[in-house]
């Protein structure tokens, strides 16, 4: 009797209403309709199908509007234990990753064993070697060196872990993080668009404020932001371009900045910085050189910090490119979940960006009173 080819006799729209229930991670969640397009891949209206199928046999319970919830226990799943190796630098975006990543495992319920890399490569080696040790089922990396990312990304391969990489590419590795020649694209036209407001569409020196150790992929917000103001600026072909390292923080920005001043004669600036702290210092340097209104900042991240700068009267700090890091564990955990459980997943996830400015800082950001000075 001729054999018969596996998976003959399995009902195919069973097979993807069990997708849809095995999307919950746990028996309380509530996901709505959106939700369980992203996490089970189907497009709208299979999914919309499916929910009120599942619905009307008892299966899913309809929550309010478009939410729904498991009617049952779902079955027991595997306890995966994820390694997160954290940046480590002292400033508010690593540590909202990290806050929000350990709140999405919690929820759910994930073992997250996490490690500080103190913002140092030889430290993230040294990590990379201790999860590799903790047989962790998926390691998630948030470093800034890019010299040591394909020694770190090659321990994980070699030891069969995948490997999540946030913002900073490691070779092999699915990227997470910024879309940064995007970014770069919007904080440039707020520059330029000031500039036409402000300055006859055009200025004496635009100085760039990079993160030379980071690489090539954050220097895309670098080559964005001269794009953005090359697209809107009316007359840019003047200005003369520095690039400056600031590496991110607020004290090199804010010395670099500090010395580039000593020589420089410019008296209409337009400074673009890779992230929110560069951009504070290199105000700060301004500002000691009593030259606060011969410049105009646009940052990336829109930290707590700089949000703070952006609601001052008068303060030349325009704007800062927001990345969301509160947002991050949420997507992270669904994509490593994916990972394990063998399901596609894109070679890069990329977060939405908005342009934080005065006029809309506390409608993205209502609840910044609360955190304090």
């Amino acid at each position: 009797m001729e054999r018969q080819a596996p998976g003959r006799y399995v009902i195919q729209s069973l097979v993807r209403a069990s997708r849809v229930i095995y999307a919950f991670r746990s028996e309380g969640e509530v996901l709505r309709l959106r939700d369980l397009v992203a996490r089970t891949g189907f497009n709208k209206m299979t999914c919309f199908r499916l929910v009120c199928t599942l619905h009307q046999c008892g299966f899913l319970e309809k929550v309010a509007g478009n939410q729904y919830r498991p009617r049952f226990s779902l079955r027991p799943r595997q306890k995966y234990t994820l390694g997160y190796a954290a940046h480590g630098q002292e400033a508010s975006f690593p540590k909202d990753v990290e806050a929000s990543l350990m709140r999405a495992a919690e929820k759910a319920q994930l073992e997250l064993i996490v490690v500080n890399n103190r913002y140092d490569g030889k430290t993230a080696v040294r990590n990379a070697d201790r999860l590799v040790r903790e047989r962790v089922d998926l390691a998630i990396v948030f470093q800034a060196d890019e010299l040591v990312a394909p020694v770190i990304a090659r321990k994980f391969l070699d030891a069969r872990i995948p490997l999540i990489a946030i913002d900073i590419p490691h070779p092999g590795a699915t990227y997470f993080g910024a879309d940064n020649y995007r970014a770069g694209i919007i904080a440039g036209h707020r520059l330029g668009h000031w500039a036409n407001k402000n300055w006859h569409g055009s200025a004496d020196e635009i100085v760039m404020l990079e993160i030379a150790r980071a690489g090539s992929v954050p220097q895309a917000r670098i080559r964005g932001m001269l794009a953005g103001i090359n697209e809107v600026m009316r007359d840019p072909g003047h200005c003369r371009v520095v690039h400056l390292d600031g590496d991110g923080t607020f004290g090199r920005s804010q010395e670099c900045m500090r010395a580039h001043l000593r020589g420089s004669k410019a008296e209409r600036t337009l400074v673009g910085a890779a992230t929110d702290p560069s951009a504070l210092g290199a105000l700060r340097a301004f500002e000691e050189m009593g030259r606060l209104t011969d410049c105009v900042v646009v940052g990336q991240n829109a930290d707590p910090e700089g949000r703070a700068e952006i609601r001052k009267a008068n303060t030349p700090f325009i704007g800062s490119v927001a990345f969301f890091p509160e947002r991050y564990g949420g997507p992270i955990i669904d994509l490593a979940l994916d990972i394990l459980t063998h399901k596609p997943t894109p070679p890069a996830v990329f977060m939405k960006h908005q342009l934080i400015t005065r006029d809309n800082v506390d409608n993205v950001y209502p609840n910044d009173g609360l955190l304090g000075p």
